[in-house]
């Protein structure tokens, strides 16, 4: 089968109808989302666009798809209460979203499993296919990489959480990462996903960020604007980045 991989959604409702519409012209079979769906400006929007591709989707968890369900559990309805930008975001989509949008999020697979044309079995998971929140990154050591892959059976993994597309070969091993739909870290603006299926083609679609920019930030998001800057107006230096989530990652 032919997969699109669309991870790191995060809200961002109009790079996702950008990529569908470009995936439609594709021959997709199956599309993967990969977790990070609605901890963004548009959550109830993003999270019923998701729900309308029906059963071609396959639904991966990711950390932030949980943060929401805890929030809306936990009857957190106060985003300028909290002090830190992800339980920020997880109680923006807390408050916009229904009890069928947090079963939505709530029934996400911690890994999907696909026999993908040209590459076979492949797990798609959102950090590593043994944690959501671990990180992965372009300045991730070999030695690092290959202990988190050392208990994985299938020969291709799927990733995102860090926001930038990689495709590396370890051994008999390959790790990919589709990228982010919503809020990448590539230096440009986009949005950014994987079609996988013979080969692996990393993928940027354009779409107008100064329209999607103005109706982002009107939606009363915290962070909008740090958000928006960070990834699609005045993108950060990507391998500055990946060394600030490589730090982290070896600290935490």
């Amino acid at each position: 089968m032919r997969v699109a991989a669309l991870y790191d959604i995060h809200g961002n409702l109009p790079a996702l109808r950008a990529v569908l519409a470009e995936i439609a012209c594709e021959g997709v079979e199956t599309v993967v989302i990969g977790g990070d769906v609605a901890a963004g400006p548009l959550p109830r929007e993003t999270i019923e666009e998701v729900m309308a591709l029906g059963p071609r989707a396959r639904c991966v968890r990711g950390n932030a798809d949980q943060e929401v369900v805890a929030a809306y559990d936990q009857g957190r309805r106060c985003a300028s209460s909290e002090s830190d930008p992800a339980e920020r975001a997880a109680v923006f989509a807390a408050e916009r979203i229904s009890h069928s949008h947090r079963d939505f999020l709530a029934n996400f697979e911690a890994t999907v499993v696909l026999d993908v044309d040209g590459l076979g079995p492949t797990v798609f998971c959102h950090g590593s296919p043994r944690s959501d929140i671990e990180i992965i990154t372009t300045a991730t050591s070999d030695e690092r990489l290959g202990e988190i892959l050392s208990a994985v059976a299938e020969p291709v993994v799927v990733g995102g959480h860090t926001h930038r597309q990689i495709d590396r070969r370890l051994g008999d091993r390959r790790f990919i990462n589709a990228g982010s739909v919503g809020s990448p870290y590539e230096g440009r603006a986009g949005a950014y996903w994987a079609l996988l299926g013979p080969g692996v083609s990393l993928r940027r679609t354009v779409y107008d960020v100064a329209d999607a920019a103005e109706h982002l930030g009107a939606t009363g998001f915290p962070d909008v604007n740090e958000m928006l800057r960070e990834s699609l107006t005045d993108p950060a230096h990507p391998d500055e980045v990946a060394a600030f989530f490589e730090r982290l990652a070896l600290t935490s």
